[in-house]
């Protein structure tokens, strides 16, 4: 048998090296960097997961005052064209010093806003909105309109003198966490050109107007779901996905009383704000 002879062992040698690099580059691609793809994913997570075991800000309470009203479209207010609303008033307090006693960079707001607003209920009945509402007309009706882009941006205030400046007309929230998310819910339109019975001569301007009317508050009933958003003064960013049932009755009647006003109890981890990455 002739004895293979190689006449350019330089070439061989070359092509050689090219081969295991590709082999080392398929190996790489296809098994050793996703490994390592999934080893810092694992990492990151448990990092996540340690950063937010104790939340910086976490959602206190959660104060609901839902009641309803009736708008006079008739032009002799005569109550024989009226359109029914139904609202609620919402007050969502933050909590940002039950890790961090003293106020910092890292328990104080330099970004506060509200997007991916969804309302629900099990009827398609009205035109629901989600905004803010000046606290200061908290549990009075007040309209609203819809918000820009379906996202609400807060003004912050961080010193008394901006305080002092402002008339809580557009979005407000504190630096320091000291007053609540305020925001009104509005369902316009539930019922359009309503008029008074011939028993009647009165009007319930308030969740008595419901019943009057005879609205099904099983219809009526909904669930806000959205995000709060926060950036810290550190640029540090935290989201809360907040899903509120708001019912409007109970054993005892419910709005049919005129009014009904609740608060949320928000003990649990899944009140906490997420450290986002």
């Amino acid at each position: 048998m002739k004895k293979l002879k190689i006449k350019n062992e330089r070439l061989v040698f070359t092509i050689l090296i090219i081969a295991l690099f590709v082999v080392f580059l398929l190996y790489y691609n296809l098994v050793f960097s996703v490994v390592l793809a999934r080893n810092n994913f694992a990492n990151e997570m448990i990092q996540l997961s340690d950063e937010n075991e104790n939340s910086i800000f976490t959602i206190q309470k959660v104060l609901l005052y839902s009641s309803a009203n009736a708008i006079d479209n008739s032009n002799d207010q005569s109550l024989k064209d009226m359109s029914l609303c139904q609202y609620t008033d919402i007050s969502i307090f933050i909590d940002n010093i039950s890790t961090i006693s003293e106020l910092t960079d890292e328990n104080t707001i330099k970004q506060l806003y509200i997007d991916n607003i969804v309302a629900t209920s099990s009827a398609d009945i009205g035109t629901k909105i989600l905004n803010y509402k000046n606290p200061l007309n908290f549990g009075k009706y007040a309209n609203i309109n819809s918000p820009e882009n379906n996202r609400i941006d807060f003004n912050i205030i961080n010193t008394n003198s901006e305080n002092e400046k402002n008339d809580y007309a557009n979005p407000t929230f504190y630096t320091d966490c000291s007053n609540p998310i305020s925001l009104g819910y509005l369902n316009k339109d539930i019922l359009t050109n309503y008029a008074v019975s011939k028993n009647a001569s009165t009007v319930s301007f308030n969740g008595k107007v419901l019943k009057e009317a005879n609205i099904n508050l099983a219809d009526i009933n909904y669930t806000l779901t959205f995000k709060i958003h926060i950036v810290n003064n550190l640029n540090q960013k935290f989201v809360y996905n907040m899903k509120l049932d708001v019912g409007l009755d109970d054993t005892n009647g419910g709005i049919y009383n005129g009014y009904v006003f609740r608060g949320k109890n928000t003990t649990g981890n899944e009140y906490r704000f997420f450290k986002e990455v």
